[in-house]
């Protein structure tokens, strides 16, 4: 009966949603009203979550900042996090079943914002809606929680030149990814290649992922993509490694991605040989870095993600948005990850790694 109940409710919704068809502006503006309102009459106890575009250490850690957040005594408020394994229609149906619990607002990093405006509608219409590492800017999210995944791009391409080049280097580049549909994949893999082609920033211009180049003395090979398949990703490597055996470098720019670049190189004996240029913590790639055969990882702030998500709703059903700039995005900058600064890096990660998988 529940069941029946909860379709009946989102049967609704959906239909109101597509008979008002509002536009992002309109939504936008519809929330802001809703939090003016709370100045009056704040929530006393709200209620709001966290959606991740996946399950990885990277999410444990950014639910690690979010449960902190909401036990937090300048915020305390409840705190739901949500990952979804099953990719674009399991974040959907998330999202679908946290409206319908009334959920006063939202922090998502969108899979594909293009194919989601309806959901994300939804939420604007229903909740409150922010994104976090991956933006939807055509979206009605009141703010996007995170770094900017050009710039952090552009910081793994210079990392991969330093490395590569010493005055002389170059040589084939392959580039492994989740998918491309989302917002911070395409940006971070463009800021990538200008970085390590030493081109002049901008994040306007796109290199079509099928196409080989060669520039500047490297040869970009292809860009492959998995579509968060640990099995395919790793193949993709394998694969690449033997149709080009002189291959110089790789990066793999979601976390997985690195960590996998990483096992294959070690199978293979390449290490020294193929140089990785890699994205996010994951554990053995912070072990190549001590080690000294990766050359570096640029990292996020995940539990920065988190914290600062569940502090912003919270403050919106108290009717504040002072901490949202004017140009609506909260930036966590990225950093890099060296041998020098690893195991410091690591220590702490660890710790956050921890909380997250005890945190309830």
């Amino acid at each position: 009966m529940k069941k029946l109940v909860s379709v009946v409710a989102l049967a609704s919704l959906s239909f109101g949603l597509l008979a008002a068809a509002p536009l992002a502006g309109d939504l936008v503006a519809a929330q802001k009203e809703r939090i003016a309102a709370y100045k009056s009459a704040p929530k006393k106890r709200s209620h709001v979550a966290f959606v991740s575009n996946g399950v990885a250490d990277f999410w444990t850690i950014a639910k690690a900042g979010a449960i902190a957040a909401g036990k937090a005594k300048d915020i305390d408020c409840d705190v739901t996090v949500e990952f979804p394994g099953g990719g674009l229609g399991d974040q959907k149906r998330m999202l679908e079943d946290l409206v319908i619990k009334g959920i006063d607002g939202i922090s998502v990093s969108p899979i594909d914002p293009t194919n989601q405006a309806e959901v994300l509608n939804l939420v604007a219409e229903k909740s409150l809606l922010i994104t976090n590492d991956s933006d939807a800017p055509s979206a009605p999210r009141l703010c996007y929680i995170g770094m900017d995944n050009y710039d952090a791009g552009l910081m793994c391409g210079k990392l991969a030149r330093e490395g590569t080049k010493n005055g002389a280097g170059g040589g084939k580049v392959a580039i492994f990814i989740g998918r491309l549909e989302q917002d911070n994949a395409k940006r971070r893999r463009q800021g990538f290649i200008d970085g390590l082609l030493g081109r002049t920033p901008d994040p306007t211009r796109y290199d079509e992922p099928s196409k080989v180049f060669t520039e500047a003395g490297y040869t970009i090979v292809g860009t492959w993509t998995d579509s968060f398949d640990r099995a395919k990703a790793k193949a993709n490597i394998e694969d690449v490694m033997i149709k080009h055996p002189d291959l110089a470098l790789m990066t793999g720019l979601f976390e997985y991605n690195s960590t996998l670049a990483v096992e294959v190189i070690r199978q293979t004996g390449k290490e020294g040989k193929v140089q990785l240029a890699a994205f996010d913590e994951g554990a053995d790639v912070i072990a190549a870095i001590k080690e000294g055969f990766v050359l570096g990882t640029v990292v996020q702030d995940p539990y920065g993600y988190g914290y600062e998500s569940v502090k912003v709703l919270n403050a919106f059903t108290k009717g504040d948005m002072s901490m949202v700039p004017a140009n609506g995005i909260i930036n966590i900058p990225a950093k890099v990850i060296k041998k020098d600064n690893a195991e410091a890096f690591w220590k702490d990660l660890k710790a956050k790694i921890k909380a997250g998988k005890e945190a309830k």
